[in-house]
């Protein structure tokens, strides 16, 4: 497995005669698409409304988060350039690499669309994820599959959800807007947010 890992990074990493609009990109992905979560998310409770799908990705990135850390502890995987192999462009701590926490993140998020949201838009988001995790192994900070590992975690991170959802889902959301619809109050009777 180490040895498929490996030829996998080689095969993705990037080199010295690599384009710079590749590069750019790259770097794009791995630092900055991530930040699409919380606005998303936003613009999905106060304007469209979407709050089941809202609360569920919240509480399914919770779970990535928790589940990613346990393994990252419990199974130390050290990063490609920390071991001296391809190409490092992006400034990343000496932290356990597997499983990946931007991948996690991302593929949670993907994942909570495709299950709970419209396929259109989940699979756009997929393929966003998708990107992210190419971004960060091609930048040389993580092995790919530190990404399969983070798909995994998102996959058990929406199950779990949609378990504890099962359970409490519907007096959760109940109460969660009625302390929305307090809070935001005059927002709400001006219709500058959705009731």
């Amino acid at each position: 497995m180490e040895n498929i890992n490996y030829q996998l990074f080689m095969m993705i990493n990037v080199t010295p005669d690599s384009p710079l609009w590749i590069i750019k990109l790259a770097e794009f992905l791995a630092k900055q698409a991530i930040n699409i979560i919380p606005i998303v998310l936003l613009v999905a409770w106060l304007w469209v409304p979407r709050r089941e799908l809202v609360i569920k990705t919240l509480l399914a990135l919770a779970f990535g988060v928790i589940l990613a850390k346990t393994l990252g502890t419990l199974f130390p995987h050290v990063r490609p350039f920390i071991q001296g192999v391809g190409y490092q462009l992006l400034g990343h701590g000496n932290t356990p690499s597997f499983p990946s926490n931007h991948g996690t993140g991302a593929f949670t998020f993907a994942l909570a669309f495709l299950l709970w949201g419209r396929l259109s838009i989940g699979l756009f988001f997929m393929a966003w994820a998708s990107g992210i995790a190419w971004s960060r192994v091609y930048l040389g900070v993580h092995w790919p599959m530190d990404m399969v590992g983070a798909l995994m975690v998102a996959l058990v991170s929406c199950f779990l959800t949609q378990w504890i959802w099962s359970l409490y889902g519907r007096s959760f959301l109940i109460n969660s807007e009625k302390i929305y619809h307090r809070v935001f109050i005059l927002p709400i009777k001006k219709s500058w947010v959705k009731y």
